[in-house]
């Protein structure tokens, strides 16, 4: 373990200052995270409140609010993902299912006895069942990841933390928070 880590049960603490901040939009929460990163904090550095069901399996808390989380060590963490990021994961699985659907269907249809016309219509047919189910599981992860923020909302909050490594980088993370409307915006001397 690091000499300035301390370990507190099963979490592992540094004594590396960190500021956080809640926020009452994801507008907000991104518009901060994205200014954060302009001004050279590393991705690494930013990090937001687990999911409802990590925060159960961590602290066994079915009921918590987002101004009791702000300054637990233990509070599960998990690292922002831009709406533009689900965007491209959405793409990606039904556009994936799309080309695997296709692909059977060409490969069963592409025989030297089979025209040009079955073949584009095979793929289409074959293409159209794996876009369905591309678009359906698309459509889950994305109303996951809004779940996600509208869960944290309801409980008080986009939780934020952002670990400074000086006492320049705090007052500039703290500067940013607040610019953003963050609430409850203040430093702690440790970050996990």
């Amino acid at each position: 373990m690091a000499d300035n880590a301390v370990k507190e049960g099963n979490t592992t603490v540094i004594n590396v200052p960190e500021a956080v901040g809640v926020f009452d939009s994801l507008e907000a929460q991104q518009a901060a995270f994205y200014d954060l990163r302009a001004v050279g904090f590393h991705h690494s550095d930013i990090s937001l409140l687990g999911s409802e069901k990590a925060i159960e399996q961590k602290l066994g808390k079915a009921y918590w609010r987002a101004r009791d989380l702000e300054d637990d060590p233990k509070a599960p963490r998990a690292h922002f993902v831009s709406e533009e990021a689900m965007g491209e994961l959405e793409g990606a699985i039904a556009g994936g299912f799309f080309f695997v659907g296709s692909f059977i269907a060409m490969a069963a249809m592409l025989t030297p006895a089979s025209t040009l016309a079955a073949s584009i219509a095979a793929i289409a047919i074959g293409g159209s069942p794996g876009a369905v189910l591309g678009t359906l599981l698309a459509r889950r992860a994305g109303q996951h990841h809004k779940d996600y923020y509208a869960e944290q909302i309801r409980h008080g909050g986009i939780l934020m933390w952002v670990r400074c490594r000086d006492k320049e980088r705090e007052e500039l993370a703290v500067r940013i928070l607040k610019g953003h409307s963050g609430r409850d915006v203040h430093v702690h001397g440790w970050s996990e």
